[in-house]
């Protein structure tokens, strides 16, 4: 009967998982990818907030003043930099009209962190549709505004793109991208299923109207992080929300370089997942816990008799077939194809480490930061 029951149950966790894999991220391998429109529809304002990012302006931002839009504008926020940034960004203002520059200075009256630039920015933005981005992003094309510029349906208010991390050829990166890649895979799917629960600063846009019809960031400016998942989770719906994964649509970023600053970026990321609406909370804490416990039971069945281990293997290499059906063609359309082949080793990593640093996450200095 133990054997049974923990069999059972080890087979009950398979169902839960393949909901999942089968009813939610299947949906994101088999949507048509939109066509990158072919004309303009409403003028755009681009975000970009940066501290100290000398380097990535230079390199970078050149890429975003010179899309193939005609009407845009670039909005930078200098927020306190001391590293050249005021000075690289005056110079570029004189070769660039539509760049436009928003100084913050210290004040002791304001918590430093990025969403007071995010406002700024806003504030100082002329148009409604607010396209965002980081100083150390690079558009895949010089199409990705006209991917990312307002929907024909006007009821749409908030875009939510797609942005990868660029390759390394080391371990920690291709955990980075791995994860990164369920991420994505999860707050894409789970938007086509008509549930939006969050989005990436790096890649996502908003009308401006809606940002001050709910107050901004009122409601979370305490939290460090949250500027972009805390408020597409707090005012996207099923009705006013959309993506954008086509490859000209997306944004690519230099991921951490660094175990230390790798968790430092997770810890701050389950921090705000844990002000998520209840139901989003709910839905993504049973998603993890059956992950956990299903690799949980298959360890434990290791324990019993040798058939009850044939068994568990079984119902193990079945899991593996499903999500080496589905996983393998969303890498590949997400631009991580030579993921694929690392796939089950990477699954089991990068469960053992987003376990271990949820458990982490506890404990240690709360400190506000800017990013």
């Amino acid at each position: 009967m133990p054997e049974i029951s923990i069999l059972s149950f080890f087979a009950f966790c398979l169902l839960i998982q393949l909901y999942y894999v089968l009813f939610v991220h299947l949906r994101l391998a088999n949507v048509s990818i939109e066509e990158v429109p072919l004309v303009e529809r409403k003028p755009i304002s681009v975000i970009v907030c940066a501290r100290n990012e000398v380097a990535n302006l230079t390199q970078y931002l050149p890429s975003i003043l010179n899309q193939k839009y005609h009407n845009f504008e670039v909005v930078v926020v200098n927020d306190r930099s001391w590293d050249g940034t005021e000075e690289l960004l005056e110079q570029m203002a004189k070769e660039y009209a539509h760049l436009k520059i928003v100084k913050i200075l210290d004040n002791d009256k304001f918590i430093a962190g990025k969403k007071f630039a995010v406002t700024m920015g806003i504030k100082a933005a002329k148009h409604d549709w607010l396209v965002f981005t980081d100083a150390d992003c690079l558009p895949a094309s010089e199409n990705w505004l006209m991917s990312m510029q307002q929907p024909d349906n006007e009821h749409t208010e908030i875009v939510l793109g797609y942005s990868p991390y660029l390759k390394k050829r080391n371990l920690l990166n291709a955990l980075i991208r791995f994860e990164t890649f369920f991420t994505a895979v999860n707050y894409l799917a789970y938007a086509l299923k008509g549930m939006p629960y969050m989005g990436v600063g790096r890649n996502m846009a908003y009308k401006k109207q809606l940002f001050f019809k709910n107050k901004g960031f009122a409601a979370h400016m305490h939290i460090p992080s949250g500027d972009d998942d805390l408020f597409v989770n707090a005012h996207a719906n099923k009705y006013n929300t959309e993506i954008r994964i086509n490859k000209d649509s997306q944004v690519w970023s230099n991921p951490n370089t660094t175990w230390a600053g790798y968790i430092r970026q997770k810890k701050r990321h389950f921090g705000a997942g844990k002000f998520y609406k209840s139901k989003h909370k709910f839905i993504l804490s049973w998603q993890i816990a059956f992950q956990f416990l299903f690799y949980a039971t298959f360890i434990g069945s290791m324990f019993l008799s040798w058939e009850a281990r044939y068994v568990a293997f079984g119902i193990l290499f079945l899991s593996l077939l499903v999500r080496c059906f589905v996983y393998p063609k969303l890498l590949k359309r997400l631009n991580y194809g030579e993921l694929r082949w690392w796939f089950p080793i990477l699954d089991i990593l990068l469960f053992l480490f987003l376990t271990l640093n949820a458990i982490f996450a506890q404990f240690g200095k709360k400190k506000v930061t800017w990013k």
